[in-house]
């Protein structure tokens, strides 16, 4: 067996084992344009290596693009959507203000933690309703 068609297939499978090491669907498509240079070296002969260099980044690159358009979109749905997104969790609640709204910025005190807050000059204990985030801003108006 010729070394580029062994070099191939063995860099086919490397990638696709290091996808289950280290998972996110990425070196897998890498693994599967490996494997289809190294199906083409094979039944073509003769291909220079920056051929068929060339050839696995632009089947990497379409590999990848082809993931993201038609793979990517039908991902698992988690039932905590905003787990990590503090402060989108808290849009929609009333809360009163700790300290009033002066110059478009605030205070509140949710559960043990404070947040700064951005809205209209209220005053200090007026009832607000969280309507958005900024980052760790949270956007309020009267309730």
């Amino acid at each position: 067996m010729r070394w580029d068609v062994a070099g191939w297939g063995a860099l086919a499978l490397l990638l696709m084992a290091a996808e289950t090491l280290a998972p996110g669907a990425f070196l897998l498509w890498m693994g599967f344009a490996a494997a289809a240079v190294f199906l083409v070296v094979l039944f073509a002969p003769g291909l220079s290596l920056l051929t068929q260099v060339v050839l696995f980044v632009v089947l990497s690159f379409l590999s990848v693009l082809i993931y993201q358009k038609f793979f990517r979109k039908r991902a698992r749905q988690s039932d905590q959507p905003l787990l990590n997104r503090r402060a989108q969790q808290h849009v929609g609640r009333v809360v009163s203000l700790e300290q009033g709204i002066v110059a478009g910025r605030g205070r509140v005190k949710i559960g043990d933690a404070f947040w700064v807050v951005e809205g209209p000059e209220l005053t200090a204990g007026t009832p607000v309703r969280i309507v958005g985030t900024d980052g760790v801003n949270l956007h309020v108006e009267a309730a």
